[in-house]
């Protein structure tokens, strides 16, 4: 999402959460913050840094960034959301200092940053929901388990245009409609999300290849997703909770304990069965060589935390869990 874009408000119950932080070959040394984010200490600070990524974590890192160049006017910050899996690639070749991520990183990315030299910390960020909606005059569905999304979205969907034709691949009870769908692209964490936690075991217990079908309407910027699904009477489709807005109807979710809708609450509990967690990726030798860049980060795990992650419309860490990440970052 680009600045400027509409996120939907949440008045977040906050829950406590785990944190990971690791670092991919090297030690904790290896990128030690100050973990206070003071601005006398920040002020003095020049330099660039450059942060690409997950399109759903770019409004919280825009934002931190706006505030630490109040505190650091001579640091300039560009911030970039072409998705999770094209930032790894940057990042693990070393053309950027941080790389956003609505997902962890995988094993082959590890790799890739390991053949390249470069180690790294986690840090989490905040909590998100991936929201499954249609057009608001779609009154035939209310909720979708997640057999449902396997037969309308999953790889043997392929070709098949209505909802009622998911029913004749797994599950029932889906009206006879045409079916457009709409959804962020391979590149995307959210995709990548998307696929693990709703159609990957299904998939995997029908002998299939864990991916989505391959003639739906993909998109890396997430105002266009909900164009398509606002153009369509009868459209399916999934973004993150917090790009979400009053023009599409959000579905319950069936995960195995009964239909869930997606709300602040419910996210921040994981009782609604479709939720991630949030992350950003710090290149520790840049950290270790930049006073720009460690005390970006200093303040993003101190002001950032306890400020913009709400403000953009995501679910905020508990106390407990804001501890754990300045500690984990302290080294």
């Amino acid at each position: 999402m680009k600045p400027g874009t509409k996120i939907a408000r949440l008045l977040a119950t906050l829950a406590a959460l785990s944190l990971v932080a690791a670092a991919c070959g090297g030690s904790a040394d290896d990128a030690a913050g100050s973990g206070d984010g003071d601005s006398a200490e920040t002020s003095s600070a020049s330099g660039e840094i450059f942060i690409s990524g997950s399109s759903t974590v770019e409004p919280i890192s825009i934002l931190v960034a706006e505030l630490y160049e109040e505190v650091a006017p001579d640091v300039f910050v560009d911030v970039t959301g072409p998705g999770t899996g094209d930032g790894f690639q940057q990042f693990c070749n070393g053309e950027t200092d941080i790389s956003d991520a609505s997902r962890q990183i995988k094993d082959e990315e590890i790799a890739n940053c390991e053949a390249n030299g470069i180690t790294f910390t986690e840090i989490l960020v905040g909590i998100d929901g991936i929201a499954v909606m249609t057009n608001t005059a779609n009154s035939a569905v209310d909720c979708v388990t997640f057999e449902n999304l396997y037969g309308l979205i999953g790889p043997e969907s392929e070709g098949v245009n209505t909802w009622s034709g998911a029913n004749d691949i797994l599950g029932d009870g889906l009206p006879e409609a045409p079916l457009d769908i709409f959804g962020p692209g391979a590149e995307s964490g959210t995709f990548d999300s998307f696929i693990e936690i709703v159609l990957e075991e299904t998939a995997e217990e029908r002998g299939q290849d864990a991916t989505a079908r391959s003639d739906y309407n993909p998109s890396a910027e997430d105002n266009l997703i909900l164009q398509g699904i606002q153009s369509s009477d009868t459209s399916l489709g999934w973004v993150g909770f917090a790009f979400a807005n009053d023009d599409v109807k959000l579905l319950e979710v069936d995960g195995g304990n009964g239909c869930v809708a997606p709300t602040a609450e419910t996210i921040a509990s994981n009782e609604y069965p479709i939720s991630r967690n949030l992350y950003i990726y710090v290149n520790n030798e840049k950290a270790a060589a930049s006073e720009a860049l460690n005390g970006f980060v200093d303040f993003y795990v101190n002001e950032g935390l306890d400020s913009a992650v709400a403000e953009v419309g995501y679910v905020a860490l508990s106390e407990d869990a804001k501890s754990e990440v300045r500690a984990a970052w302290n080294g």
